[in-house]
């Protein structure tokens, strides 16, 4: 019987020449080739699968996208210039195939999205937002093995950046996922959050970096033209953000959406009955896994809420945040006193509420904070009370939450930049791991979530 390294190193070579074969001992890449996804495909079909129902793939299709960019340029003007292709497609931009993101519908798909080339070509970061990534653009595909197996098609190097859980690789990930808009408005603040965060820290237990999370890693299948038995990142990186219309993977996204959110937060439910006869219904909850804070990102485009049921018997006697699939959250609120609710609100500069970001002058934040040192390491707690006159038999709560509000869609709707067809096609997901159910029978006063 083989030693399992013997074993390792007979599959890595019988992969590498099925590569070779594949690829062709005299296959050489120019640079305008390796800008195409599709030369990637055949050396490496999982991870360009994955890609391909990503929503890097989809970042310049997305008809929400195209939709604010078309009004963005509108209403400023021309003054958006290149602030939104810069980084949902940057290799157009820097391709002079596009200035302003316009004239995407009609590149070709090469242009399109967040490519191959442009990741895996990043020979440093610049900043810490708005897309500062420099590239080398030299031919060697950078990635995270130390001792990259050598290619013919391409030339092949080792980077920290790439590295996914070294902490330097979040840099990479992070300096495009912070977004500071034309105002000077620090609008999206994912990667400064993950770095106030534990999870950022050398030498702590829980460190985590963005790839960890969002590029998880799994056994290499030879069978399917892998070149090694190595350890591969996944390339589909969920997150929240859905592809609507027509596109890869459109069910695998979406079920990868559902089970990352299914480990962020945590939630407990407490039912007690007060002095004066009525009931405190008391829910918490701790952001545990997001690695930053909840909502991110985009957070004055999601919508969050908590939703909490309470019945005596068979009869409903209190609930809020029970929102229609179809219904905005923002409508909800004059109904619904008691909705609780996480996000950004975001401010025009006579304090008016407002939904497009360049009309953004102020932001204020009710987002649920990741674990930090700058609180000695503990969770933050966010609960809310809600007393009722009724003793209740039956009580429930789920958290809720939706990539863009409703409201917003709306919005693109009425101005006529997109399709109203879209608007049923939003998702609303729950986080498994805050749905609870109380009941009367239990010994216990607080139910935690599973």
């Amino acid at each position: 019987m083989k030693s399992g390294s013997a074993f390792r190193a007979e599959r890595a070579l019988a992969t590498l020449c099925i590569c070779l074969c594949s690829c062709g001992a005299s296959f050489d890449l120019s640079d305008e080739a390796l800008r195409d996804p599709e030369a990637c495909k055949s050396c490496h079909p999982q991870h360009f699968e994955q890609w391909s129902g990503s929503m890097h793939a989809y970042a310049s299709t997305d008809p929400v996208f195209l939709a604010m960019n078309a009004r963005g340029q509108r209403e400023t003007n021309g003054a958006l210039g290149d602030f939104c292709v810069r980084c949902h497609a940057p290799m157009a931009l820097r391709g002079g195939a596009s200035s302003d993101g316009l004239d995407l519908p009609s590149l070709p798909a090469s242009q399109q999205g967040v490519t191959c080339y442009f990741c895996h070509q990043v020979s440093a970061v610049a900043g810490s937002h708005n897309n500062p990534l420099a590239l080398a653009r030299d031919r060697h595909m950078r990635g995270g093995i130390e001792d990259p197996i050598a290619t013919n098609a391409h030339g092949t190097a080792y980077s920290t950046l790439h590295a996914g859980a070294g902490l330097d690789s979040s840099r990479l990930c992070g300096s495009c996922h912070d977004v500071v808009t034309p105002a000077g408005v620090f609008l999206e603040r994912t990667f400064a959050e993950w770095k106030r965060s534990n999870f950022s820290r050398e030498q702590v237990v829980s460190q985590l970096t963005c790839s960890e999370c969002h590029m998880p890693t799994r056994a290499a299948e030879p069978d399917r033209g892998n070149i090694s038995d190595r350890d591969l990142h996944d390339h589909g990186m969920p997150g929240l953000d859905v592809a609507l219309t027509d596109f890869p993977r459109r069910d695998a996204q979406r079920a990868a959406i559902e089970r990352s959110l299914a480990t962020v937060l945590v939630s407990q439910l407490c039912v007690s009955p007060t002095q004066s006869g009525s009931t405190k219904i008391v829910v918490t909850l701790e952001n545990i896994g997001a690695g930053h804070s909840f909502p991110s990102g985009a957070a004055h485009d999601r919508r969050v809420w908590v939703e909490v049921k309470a019945y005596a018997g068979d009869k409903l006697v209190f609930e809020t945040g029970a929102v229609g699939d179809s219904e905005a959250v923002a409508a909800k609120r004059a109904s619904d006193t008691d909705l609780w609710t996480f996000g950004d609100r975001v401010f025009d500069d006579a304090g008016k509420p407002v939904h497009m970001f360049w009309d953004v002058r102020r932001v204020q934040s009710a987002l649920l904070q990741a674990p930090s040192a700058g609180i000695n390491s503990q969770l933050l707690h966010y609960g809310r009370t809600f007393e009722i006159p009724e003793t209740p038999t039956r009580v429930t709560v789920r958290v809720r939450v939706r990539p863009i509000g409703l409201d917003i869609i709306d919005d693109l709707i009425d101005s006529g930049d997109l399709d109203k067809a879209l608007r049923a096609l939003i998702p609303t997901f729950t986080l498994r791991s805050t749905e609870i159910e109380w009941r009367d029978t239990s010994t216990r006063l607080c139910a935690p979530s599973a």
